[in-house]
């Protein structure tokens, strides 16, 4: 878990902004493509000076107070397949919205209405499509304005206590997840968003051939969150998910703080 988390770590290498770095941009079979050259980080002391720390405060006025507003950044701010990575395509289903996953006591998924302190949850799931002999990689951007930043917090803190509570989590038609682990990133590495967490495990299903890696990461800023989940499929390492995932967040951050930004 450690190597991973430090894989991870060291691909979201993100000026505030959440603009990706000038790396390696990752295609669906794994072979990297041209990246943008990075921007000069905002709140820098100099132009290409790196970031210590996120210093991004939303405005005031921009900041979503109805499920209207809510709705607006977060269709806005989600990524399509061309936007997350050349090559990527949509799912079927490609979108969901306007309800929220509950973990039960015995580790199981189900939907529910939106809790009162949601004001929009919004859902895109864009593949790596199979090719070259590799299996069909499964993408997922979910979007979420809380009614404040605490609430988007304590929705951080919950998704590192069901870890915990449930390593193993049954997601429902046959699909699982197995030996999850999340934890928070140190505050002083994350340079995109006001908090960060990371989680990784085996996925399963009755078309994954078996137990293949799975990633995920969850972000905060302000009081929207990003949560981005990247299910391997057979051919594929650990190692070769990492980029894609950081690709998509670090794109989906930068794209909230626009939304969010005077």
């Amino acid at each position: 878990m450690s190597g991973t988390l430090a894989g991870l770590l060291a691909l979201t290498g993100c000026g505030p902004g959440g603009k990706p770095a000038d790396t390696p941009r990752p295609g669906p079979t794994g072979s990297p493509t041209a990246s943008a050259p990075a921007p000069s980080p905002s709140g820098s002391t100099a132009p290409g000076t790196l970031p210590t720390a996120y210093a991004f405060t939303p405005d005031p006025a921009r900041v979503p107070r109805t499920p209207q507003q809510a709705q607006r950044l977060t269709r806005a701010a989600a990524l399509d397949p061309e936007s997350w990575s050349a090559g990527m395509v949509a799912h079927d289903p490609y979108e969901s919205g306007g309800s929220w996953p509950v973990l039960s006591a015995d580790c199981a998924w189900s939907r529910a209405e939106l809790p009162a302190d949601v004001l929009d949850s919004y859902t895109r799931k864009i593949d790596v499509p199979a090719r070259e002999g590799r299996g069909r990689v499964l993408g997922s951007l979910t979007l979420t304005v809380h009614r404040d930043a605490a609430a988007a917090d304590r929705d951080l803190q919950d998704t590192v206590h069901q870890s915990f509570r449930c390593p193993d989590q049954d997601l429902g038609g046959g699909q699982a997840l197995h030996g999850l682990m999340s934890m928070h990133q140190p505050k002083e590495s994350v340079l995109n968003a006001d908090a960060s967490l990371f989680e990784a495990g085996k996925y399963s299903s009755p078309e994954s051939g078996g137990p293949q890696p799975y990633v995920w990461t969850k972000s905060r800023i302000g009081p929207v969150v990003m949560a981005l989940s990247v299910k391997g499929a057979q051919g594929y390492e650990t190692r070769e998910l990492l980029p894609v995932a950081a690709e998509g967040a670090a794109k989906a951050l930068y794209r909230i703080e626009q939304e969010l930004k005077p």
